[in-house]
């Protein structure tokens, strides 16, 4: 995989820590947003895009963020301990949704990540600076879209159609219907 595009969005100089908001495009056709560039006691770093852990309470069974105290649904005190602790003792309530697997794949991320926080801060000096970082050109997404739309419906050329599950959660061996098959006179035609 190539990293072919890294958005920043700068943050205000009045935030502590996080010094901006990047996405990064691998191969002109998968996106990760909201990576957060970090000043670290050790210089910038990146971090993944994360999720809030969560666990449910056990008089009523909501969903709470780990550091709440308190139950959001029906108020009953929360054991303050629940979270699961790393190897120096600190709470984990976070959780990464998208992460390099290896040490390598993380250094080219942040590498092309640093690179391109560098330059966007040069760019952000000059006068009439306009931030990218939301610019997606609509046009060059759907023709995106539709070509690989495209190339999954040709079919037999590489890619394989989903085909329903039977009673036991495998895969039946007949492909799905199309809509030529599917049509008819009743109730709910043309849904498809």
């Amino acid at each position: 995989m190539v990293i072919t595009e890294v958005r920043i969005k700068l943050m205000e100089d009045n935030n502590e820590r996080l010094q901006a908001f990047c996405s990064v495009t691998f191969d002109d056709a998968f996106v990760v947003r909201d990576l957060k560039i970090i000043e670290g006691t050790k210089g910038s770093f990146v971090a993944m895009p994360s999720r809030k852990l969560t666990d449910r309470c056990h008089s009523c069974s909501c969903k709470n963020h780990l550091r709440a105290r308190f139950c959001n649904q029906c108020g009953s005190k929360l054991d303050e301990d629940r979270a699961t602790r790393d190897a120096d003792g600190r709470a984990k309530l976070h959780a990464d949704i998208a992460h390099p697997i290896n040490s390598a794949c993380r250094e080219v991320i942040q590498g092309a990540v640093l690179k391109a926080f560098q330059e966007e801060r040069e760019r952000a000096k000059q006068p009439g600076y306009i931030c990218r970082y939301d610019e997606y050109d609509a046009g060059d997404f759907d023709d995106t879209y539709s070509t690989l739309v495209g190339e999954l419906n040709r079919g037999g050329e590489g890619y394989r159609t989903h085909g329903p599950h039977n009673n036991r959660g495998t895969h039946e061996v007949k492909p799905y219907a199309t809509r030529e098959d599917k049509r008819s006179d009743s109730f709910g035609a043309g849904i498809l």
